[in-house]
């Protein structure tokens, strides 16, 4: 703040796309260039409360979420086998609530910031819940940021595609991260909502793959309902779950055109969720008009 002369915009380089670079000058008279990087802030995204640099050591520091990732919620352990969070038993409303607010998080960094952010690495265990259980969705400052508006799509870094389960199929040819993988992955957490079982792999015996193809064979013999989590049918909401599950299928197909976008299926899923909370959901901005 002081090198900078409290970021004055005298002291500014250049401005882009990713922020502005101001010149800043020491004590003993050395100058550098310093970039203050765009902040995103989200009700859905973990707010990135700063960072610190230690010779090769580099953190980052987010605010705590108590009640953990919603992995551990959902399955009783987390994808890297660290315990985090108490666990609760997730009725559909908190379920639902997380779901809505999952897509507007994603939906904030794939439509509401310059340049856009692909999150890449999605799954349920980056998102984590706050003391209501709200869905705050973390990691997203480690995604490669877009180049331009008319890009869509980045490159991996050493063939890492992210957490087996809720990889699109196209980027093992592709190795090319993109919007529509998001919504893949985005898809498998709501399946996972859903029918309470993990995205990685369906432990029924006899059938062998991924969460997503359970399901879909699932659809294509008529027993959809059968996808869902036991503990959650016969209470009231099967409708909605039906829903739900279906913008998840819409969401998790295997040709990238054919998914939603994230504004979509954010609207669709707050459409559902406004069965019971419309003027709520309107009232904060989630439903446009």
């Amino acid at each position: 703040m002081v090198a900078t002369n409290n970021f004055d915009a005298e002291n500014a380089i250049i401005s882009t796309k990713t922020g502005v670079s101001y010149k800043a000058v020491l004590p003993d008279g050395s100058a550098f260039a310093i970039k203050r990087l765009g902040q995103l802030r989200h009700p859905n995204l973990v707010p990135l409360l700063g960072f610190c640099v230690v010779v090769e050591e580099k953190f980052l520091v987010y605010k705590h979420m108590p009640n953990g990732t919603l992995y551990s919620q959902l399955h009783g352990g987390s994808l890297i086998g660290l315990g985090n969070g108490k666990f609760e038993f997730l009725d559909w409303s908190n379920r639902l609530r997380i779901g809505v607010g999952v897509a507007r998080g994603l939906a904030s960094l794939h439509h509401g910031c310059q340049p856009l952010y692909v999150h890449q690495y999605f799954s349920s265990n980056v998102v984590l819940l706050d003391d209501d259980f709200d869905a705050r969705i973390a990691d997203f400052g480690l995604a490669r940021l877009m180049g331009s508006r008319d890009s869509n799509d980045s490159s991996f870094m050493n063939g890492d595609l992210g957490e087996f389960g809720y990889v699109a199929p196209e980027y093992f040819s592709t190795m090319v991260a993109s919007l529509k993988g998001d919504v893949y992955s985005f898809g498998v957490v709501l399946l996972e909502l859903v029918t309470g079982q993990i995205g990685v792999s369906n432990a029924e015996e006899g059938f062998k793959g991924n969460l997503v193809d359970r399901v879909s064979q699932l659809f294509s013999t008529g027993q959809s309902k059968d996808a869902v989590d036991k503990a959650l049918v016969g209470k009231g909401h099967d409708d909605e779950i039906m829903q739900f599950l279906r913008i998840a299928c819409t969401c998790a197909v295997p040709r990238p055109k054919d998914r939603l976008s994230m504004y979509q299926a954010m609207n669709i899923s707050a459409f559902v969720y406004g069965i019971f909370g419309f003027k709520a959901l309107s009232a904060i901005g989630m439903i446009t008009t």
